[in-house]
């Protein structure tokens, strides 16, 4: 498949999605939705929302029964950002190849700025008039999934340990429990949701569950390669930061050559997961071969 086109095709039904559901720059009070909206239309790569309507599809749904569960993901996984990058944190400047939102805003308002996204989310997967085909279980059930993966047990629990290892000696169990929670697990909550929005039974959901799990943690491995190899104009943010904090990742603890092994064998355990799923499930492979085969 072109892949190319597919990212292409999928990035603007999400892009437009996301417009019309976030409130309008003048609405009151215009600079907290000024800041919402900077981040969140600052461009980026929509992994995520992709990645829910493509096991959405895979499963035998119509992917815009998933398009405002993939909006909500895409929200959270921009606040993380806004807030992974404030002074308390990360202290970066740039995000998305621009300035990050407390360097335009200030830290106030990058703060709320995230605070009103993350509910956002949760109430654009509790509208019904969006959601009106998919039944209030279904809705629950994503919900409940996308709070834990979310919350201390998962991004924001590997966010605190991260933050705790940094500049510190680390066993690869700790690691593997950061890049599980920080990165990986809003990866698997957005295949475990748009498996359930589908209609996925419960092999095809066992499925994509195992998919999930290796592609999230691939995912992370690669950007801790890039942040060794890659340059900062190409990744949109400052290069070798990483090292520089004393951040725990997988070339740090293991080097880039092993790193890339297990890069590429979670590539390989997630496409054998799609076994069951036929030739519905292409999007996902390509997804996951793009993984980590980016420059970005």
């Amino acid at each position: 498949m072109d892949l190319k086109a597919y990212l292409s095709e999928k990035t603007t039904l999400v892009d437009t999605a996301l417009d019309r559901y976030l409130p309008g720059a003048d609405t009151l009070p215009e600079k907290l939705h000024q800041a919402m909206r900077y981040s969140v239309m600052a461009g980026g790569k929509r992994l995520r929302p992709i990645l829910m309507l493509a096991s959405c599809a895979a499963v035998g749904g119509r992917e815009e029964l998933a398009l405002p569960a993939a909006c909500a993901m895409e929200m959270i996984h921009t606040y993380s950002l806004i807030h992974d990058d404030l002074p308390a944190m990360d202290n970066d400047d740039f995000r998305r190849g621009r300035p990050t939102n407390h360097k335009v805003y200030g830290e106030a308002t990058a703060i709320l700025a995230g605070d009103a996204l993350l509910t956002e989310a949760f109430e654009l997967l509790a509208d019904r008039a969006l959601n009106p085909e998919v039944p209030a279980e279904t809705l629950l059930r994503v919900a409940h999934i996308i709070a834990r993966c979310a919350g201390s047990t998962g991004m924001v629990g590997g966010q605190v340990v991260d933050m705790e290892s940094e500049g510190k000696e680390i066993d690869f169990p700790t690691l593997e429990y950061i890049h599980t929670r920080k990165t990986g697990a809003l990866m698997l909550a957005s295949v475990q949701c748009g498996a359930l929005l589908g209609g996925a039974d419960e092999e095809a959901f066992a499925a994509l569950t195992r998919y999930g799990s290796a592609a999230g943690l691939a995912f992370q491995i690669a950007d801790d390669i890039l942040t060794v190899v890659g340059d900062s104009a190409t990744l949109g943010k400052a290069a070798g930061s990483d090292a520089e904090r004393g951040k725990a990742t997988y070339p740090a603890l293991i080097g880039l050559d092993a790193s890339r092994s297990r890069a590429r064998e979670l590539k390989d355990m997630a496409l054998a997961a799609l076994d069951p799923l036929g030739e519905a499930a292409e999007p996902l492979r390509a997804l996951a071969r793009y993984i980590i085969e980016r420059s970005s």
